[in-house]
C-alpha cells in the first residue's frame, strides 16, 4: 500500500508546523509580567500589604520603673511594703544590708551579687531576692519574687519591715 504524495504533503506540513510551535515555546501560555522571567534570587519580594510595615502602635510605651512602679495586679500598699528608700549610696547600703541580713533570725543567704545589687534569700519558707538599686533620692531596697515582680508574701513584707528599722530609715 502506497500513500499518495498529495495526501502525504499536508500531513508533513502539519507535523512540521506542530514541531515548530513546540520548539519555539508557545507564548500564548506565558504570563506578561517580566519579573517571572528573572531568576528566583533577583525577583522583587512580594509582601502582603498588611505585613509591609511593622505595627508600631505601642512601640514608644515605656514600662514604669523605680520604686513607684507596681506590677499589674499588685496594689500600691503591697508594693510599698516590699521596698523602702535609704538616703545613702548604693555600695554603702549594700554593705550595711549585708550586716543587717546576718542578724535576722531564720534567714539564709543563698548567694549575693554586689554588681547586680542582689541577695538571694530564704526566709520563713519563702525564697526571694533582696534588691538594692540606686535612685535619685539615694538607694531603694526591695523584695523581688522569681518573676521579677514585687514579692508580696508575708515573709517578704516582714523582712522588709525588719530591714527598714535596722537600716535606720
Amino acid at each position: 500500500m502506497r500513500v499518495s504524495s498529495s495526501l502525504l504533503r499536508p500531513i508533513v506540513l502539519a507535523l512540521l508546523a506542530f514541531a515548530v510551535l513546540g520548539v519555539s515555546g508557545c507564548k500564548w501560555f506565558r504570563k506578561g509580567n517580566p519579573d517571572y522571567a528573572m531568576s528566583a534570587e533577583t525577583r522583587p519580594l512580594e509582601v502582603p500589604p498588611d505585613l509591609n510595615l511593622p505595627n508600631t502602635a505601642g512601640a514608644m510605651k515605656l514600662p514604669p520603673t523605680g520604686p513607684q512602679a507596681t506590677a499589674p495586679g499588685v496594689s500600691g500598699a503591697a508594693a510599698s511594703s516590699t521596698g523602702f528608700n535609704v538616703a545613702a549610696g548604693r555600695d554603702e547600703v549594700f554593705a550595711r544590708l549585708d550586716t543587717a541580713l546576718a542578724t535576722v533570725d531564720g534567714l539564709t543567704v543563698a548567694s549575693r551579687a554586689q554588681l547586680l545589687g542582689t541577695y538571694d534569700v530564704s526566709y520563713d519558707g519563702s525564697n526571694f531576692l533582696v534588691r538594692v538599686v540606686a535612685v535619685e533620692a539615694g538607694t531603694y531596697v526591695s523584695a523581688v519574687d522569681p518573676r521579677g515582680l514585687p514579692a508580696s508574701t508575708p515573709a517578704a513584707i516582714k523582712l522588709m519591715a525588719e530591714l527598714k528599722t535596722k537600716l535606720g530609715d
